[in-house]
């Protein structure tokens, strides 16, 4: 990499250790007397030249990043067109990294993060203006090609299984003259990883949760009020964890709410309390339903240590690669060996991640459809693994930081993004 700045930026829906990388990204590039700046909001602060000066902040306050959930620097979702669609933003893009000096840009996030950072790596030289783009993984759903697993999702699978096995004992509690069914919606569009890891939360043959929902299985709505039926005459309740993008035979999301997010893809409205509602008119069971939606992918005190190790790494990999000279490129995760679990570090060309969505394999989905296999659990369980619990305060809170976020002066005229 040539002598300049690197521009550092956050996209997508934040995990738990997003932070973890971002400290890794600052606290690597400063070992190699780098600058590092970071655009306010993803890829829209690169375009309107909304960017932070992370060298104001002390060596303190990126110790504390590492432990800190959510996204420091703010993200976005917000996907670019192609450059003949829109050349007009990729030469701002171009103009904002000349008047900024940036000769380097780590963008961090998930499939579409994965498809704007191609894009640029592969402008900046047909713009005059080279730029080492390195795309930087993270996605609790867990869905990026290549990499072994994603940044992100550990923590989310971590939190997962431990509250499905806090709230099945509860409703074991009360079932008797209480409860009878309790449903678990967990994220998910396209992919069961997140509901495949609340699986981990029975240890043996029998235990909760009793019914798993995966989007890769179309819904079968009368199998389904027959096993919970089936579970709660011989156990007295039924957990069951559900993915939000559960779908019928038919190809439609349960939940459909009939809007669409910034990239394109369906909102999803809610299919715990559609469930909910089938068991409590077809069974009259009384039921409850949890909605965790963004405790699930913020809970840093409950973040898997192995999940912070990856996050760790791809972040110092990622400016590794960079100052090698390295483009197009991100730092992905290859397991080595489960017993005991290994890894490492790899570059992978992001032509082949971005745009592709790793669905959960069908081995590791048992034959009935409602739960995991062993190999599921051989995969899953490093994942989350070990506790990196952030350091509290006297008051019993986590002591997390926020940065100044000092701007840097614009040199460029202001730039409005069309909606």
């Amino acid at each position: 990499m040539s002598q300049g700045r690197l521009l550092y930026a956050q996209s997508g829906g934040v995990t738990a250790v997003i932070n973890t990388t971002a400290a890794a990204v600052i606290a690597t590039a400063r070992a190699h007397k780098v600058p590092v700046l970071a655009a306010r909001n993803g890829i829209i602060g690169a375009l309107r030249e909304d960017l932070i000066d992370t060298t104001k902040e002390s060596a303190a306050a990126i110790r504390a990043l590492r432990h800190t959930p959510g996204g420091a620097f703010g993200s976005c979702r917000y996907k670019l067109k192609s450059i003949e669609q829109n050349r007009a933003q990729y030469e701002r893009l171009i103009a904002v990294f000349k008047a900024h000096d940036i000769r380097t840009f780590l963008y961090n996030g998930g499939n579409d993060s994965a498809d704007t950072a191609l894009k640029i790596s592969q402008v900046g030289r047909e713009l005059g203006y080279p730029v080492n783009v390195i795309g930087v993984p993270k996605t609790v759903d867990n869905d990026l090609a290549i990499t072994d697993c994603c940044p992100g999702f550990g923590s989310v699978a971590k939190y997962t299984a431990v509250s499905v096995a806090e709230a099945s004992l509860d409703v074991e509690s009360m079932c008797a003259s209480s409860t009878k069914v309790f449903i678990v919606e967990v994220m998910g569009r396209h992919a069961g990883w997140i509901a495949a890891a609340g699986g981990m939360a029975a240890r043996k043959a029998g235990e909760p949760p009793h019914i798993i929902l995966f989007p890769e299985i179309a819904f079968d709505e009368e199998a389904f009020l027959a096993r919970v039926k089936a579970v709660v005459a011989k156990v007295g309740y039924c957990t069951v964890v559900a993915s939000e993008g559960l779908k019928n035979a038919a190809g439609q999301f349960l939940a459909e709410a009939g809007t669409r997010d910034a990239f394109g893809h369906s909102q999803l409205g809610g299919v715990a309390p559609v469930l909910a509602q089938l068991v409590k008119q077809r069974l009259g069971f009384k039921y409850h339903w949890a909605l965790p939606d963004y405790l699930q992918r913020s809970a840093r005190h409950l973040a898997s240590k192995t999940d912070v190790e990856h996050a760790w790494a791809v972040g110092k990999a990622a400016v590794e690669y960079a100052l090698a000279g390295k483009n197009a490129v991100m730092p992905v995760i290859v397991r080595t060996s489960d017993a005991p679990y290994r890894w490492k570090i790899e570059p992978a060309p992001l032509a082949k991640i971005a745009n592709n969505e790793k669905k959960l394999p069908k081995n590791y989905i048992t034959r009935d459809g409602y739960g995991i296999t062993a190999a599921a659990r051989r995969y899953l369980e490093p994942l989350i693994r070990g506790e990196d619990a952030p350091p509290y305060l006297r008051d019993g809170l986590p002591d997390y930081v926020r940065l100044k976020n000092a701007p840097v002066r614009r040199k460029l005229p202001r730039y409005e993004i069309a909606d």
